[in-house]
C-alpha cells in the first residue's frame, strides 16, 4: 500500500489511528497490538504470499535473540553466527540468486535456467533492522523480550518497506510509553504537517521530474552536454525529493502515533564534502553501515591503507545492498573511491595548514554535488550499455547542442552561440525546456530552502533532530501556517490521480 494513495489515506490510516487511540485506552499493550496487526495488514496488501516470509523471519529472528541471551561465551557467538548466516542467506537467495546465476552463466558459458525469483518489498529493511538487533543482543545491550514490542519494532508500517532502519534502543521505549495511549493536538499539527510537506515533495515535484529523466536513459545514444546534464539533474533532483519526501512522510505518520523516527535526510545536496554527504543521505543505512560493518572491519583504527580498504569494501557492500547488479557495484566503488580521495585530501590539507574558507566550501560543494551526479548515472542506468554513453554526454563527447526552434528566438545571441562551436538540433524543443525549468526550481528548493526538520524545529520532528535555531519558514501552530499546510495538502491529494511508487521500494 503506497503511503501516497486514496486507500492510505482515506482508508487505512483514518482506521487505524481510530482502532489504535481506542484499543490504547485500555491499555498500552492493546494499542501496541493494533499497531502490529495493522503494519501486517499494510505489508499483506502488497502481495499475501509474502506475509508468511515475514512472520517467519520475525520468529526465527525473535527465537535466535533468546538462544543469544541465554547463552554465554563461545556458544554465544556460535548462535550469533547461525542466526546471521540465515538472514543472509535469505537475502541472497531472494535478492542475488539470479543475479549470480546470471553472472555463472554469462562468464562461462553455461546454460543455466533462468531464476525468476521476486524480491519481498521491504526485505533489505527488515533484514538489516533484524541483524542489527542479533549483534546487539550477542553485545549485551538489548534488555527487550516481549514478542509483542519486537513483532511492532520490526513491522511498524510508516518504516517497514523503505526505512529508516531502527535502532531497538530509540523505539522499545516509546512502544512502551503511557503517553502515547492518547491522541495529543501538538502530534496531530507536527505529523500532518511534516507528512504533507512529504507528500508535496513526492507528487508534485519529483514524479513531475521523472519523465525528463525517463527520456535520457530510455534513448542515451549520442546525447550532447546539455541535453546529457538535463536528463541527469532531472533523475538527481527525481530520487532526492522521492526519498526525502518518504523519509518525511514516514516521520509525519509515526508522529501521528506519538512516535519519533529517527532523522533519515538532511539536505545532502547543500554537503561540501563527501564526507558530508553520507552524514546527509540516507543517515540510518549510513549508521547501520559504520556501526555493524566499518567499525567491526576496523574503521580508522590501524592506518590509512587499512582505513581506505575498509572504506571501499563498506560502500562496495553499500551498493550491492542496494541492487543485484554490476552497475550497483560500481556506484557503491565510485562512492568508496571518493571517500577515500576525500580522506587523503583532508589529512594534506591539515599538514599544510589550509583551510579554505568560503571559496574552498564553495568549490568543495560544486566538486561533490558533480561526483554525486556522476555516481548517479550508473544508480539509475540498467546497464554499462546506458550508463557510458551519457556519461560520454556529460563529458562534452557528442558535442554542445541547443534546440533549432530556441535559436530562431534569440537573436544576436545565436550568432554568439554559432561562433563558439554552439551546434543546433531539430525537434526536442518542449522537452528541453521543460527539463531545465523543472531542474532548475527543483534545485532552487533544495539549494536554497531549509528542509523540512528545519522548519518544524521548534516542535523535536524527529528523534535526533538537528539544531536549526533561526531557521527561515520555522513553522508554528498559527493560521497563516495552517493555511500553507492546508494548500500543501489540497494540491497533494489532487495530485493522486496516477500514484507511484517510491523509488525506494525496489531496494
Amino acid at each position: 500500500m503506497l503511503f501516497n494513495s486514496h486507500a492510505f489515506l482515506f482508508g487505512f490510516l483514518p482506521v487505524v489511528l481510530l482502532a489504535y487511540f481506542a484499543a490504547a485506552r485500555r491499555g498500552r499493550e492493546y494499542g501496541n497490538l493494533v499497531l502490529a496487526l495493522a503494519s501486517l495488514f499494510f505489508y499483506a496488501w502488497w502481495d499475501m504470499r509474502y506475509l508468511p516470509l515475514l512472520l517467519a523471519s520475525i520468529a526465527g529472528n525473535y527465537a535466535c535473540s533468546l538462544q543469544i541471551r541465554a547463552a554465554g561465551g563461545a556458544a554465544r557467538q556460535r548462535w550469533l553466527v547461525a542466526a546471521l548466516a540465515g538472514n543472509l542467506a535469505l537475502l541472497g537467495w531472494y535478492k542475488y540468486a539470479g543475479f549470480f546465476a546470471a553472472s555463472v552463466a554469462q562468464a562461462t558459458g553455461w546454460q543455466l535456467p533462468a531464476l525468476h525469483i521476486v524480491l519481498p518489498i521491504g526485505i533489505s529493511f527488515f533484514t538489516f533492522t533484524q541483524i542489527a538487533f542479533l549483534v546487539d543482543t550477542a553485545r549485551g545491550h538489548v534488555s527487550e523480550s516481549r514478542f509483542l514490542h519486537y513483532l511492532l519494532f520490526v513491522t511498524y508500517f510508516p518504516h517497514l518497506v523503505a526505512g529508516p532502519v531502527l535502532h531497538h534502543g530509540e523505539m522499545m521505549p516509546q512502544f512502551a510509553n503511557e503517553r502515547n495511549r492518547w491522541p495529543h493536538f501538538d502530534n496531530f499539527a507536527v505529523g500532518a504537517t511534516i507528512f504533507f510537506i512529504g507528500l508535496a515533495k513526492k507528487v508534485l515535484v519529483a514524479d513531475n521530474l521523472a519523465p525528463h529523466a525517463n527520456v535520457l536513459f530510455a534513448e542515451p545514444q549520442g546525447v550532447s552536454l546539455l541535453v546529457a546534464w538535463g536528463g541527469v539533474l532531472a533523475y538527481a533532483f527525481q530520487l532526492y525529493f522521492d526519498f526525502s519526501g518518504y523519509s518525511d512522510m514516514a516521520i509525519g505518520l509515526s508522529r501521528l502515533f506519538g512516535v519519533r523516527l529517527p532523522l533519515n535526510f538532511a539536505s545532502p545536496y547543500k554537503a561540501a564534502s563527501i564526507m558530508e554527504f553520507w552524514r546527509r543521505w540516507h543517515m540510518t543505512l549510513s549508521r547501520f553501515l559504520r556501526d555493524y560493518l566499518y567499525i567491526p572491519l576496523g574503521g580508522n583504527r590501524k592506518g590509512a591503507a587499512r582505513r581506505s580498504a575498509n572504506l571501499m569494501a563498506t560502500m562496495l557492500l553499500g551498493g550491492l545492498w542496494h541492487g543485484a547488479g554490476w552497475n550497483y557495484v560500481i556506484w557503491g566503488g565510485l562512492h568508496g573511491l571518493y571517500l577515500v580521495i576525500a580522506q587523503a585530501w583532508r589529512g594534506f590539507a591539515q599538514r599544510m595548514g589550509w583551510r579554505g574558507g568560503l571559496p574552498g566550501r564553495l568549490a568543495g560543494w560544486a566538486l561533490t554535488f558533480a561526483a554525486v551526479c556522476v555516481a548517479w548515472v550508473f544508480f539509475r542506468a540498467p546497464d554499462l550499455a546506458t550508463a557510458m554513453p551519457i556519461l560520454a554526454g556529460m563529458a562534452g563527447l557528442h558535442g554542445v547542442e541547443l534546440p533549432a526552434t530556441l535559436g530562431a528566438h534569440l537573436g544576436w545571441l545565436k550568432g554568439a552561440l554559432d561562433a563558439i562551436g554552439i551546434g543546433w538540433y531539430q525537434g526536442g524543443t518542449a522537452r528541453f525546456v521543460e527539463t531545465w525549468c523543472w531542474v532548475a526550481a527543483a534545485g532552487a528548493i533544495a539549494f536554497a530552502m531549509p528542509n523540512t526538520q528545519q522548519i518544524m524545529h521548534r516542535f523535536a520532528p524527529a528523534l535526533d533532530a538537528l539544531d536549526a535555531d533561526g531557521a527561515r519558514l520555522a513553522w508554528r501552530p498559527a493560521r497563516r501556517h495552517a493555511v500553507l499546510a492546508g494548500a500543501l495538502a489540497l494540491a497533494g491529494v489532487l495530485s493522486l490521480n496516477r500514484p507511484t511508487d517510491f523509488l525506494y521500494f525496489q531496494f
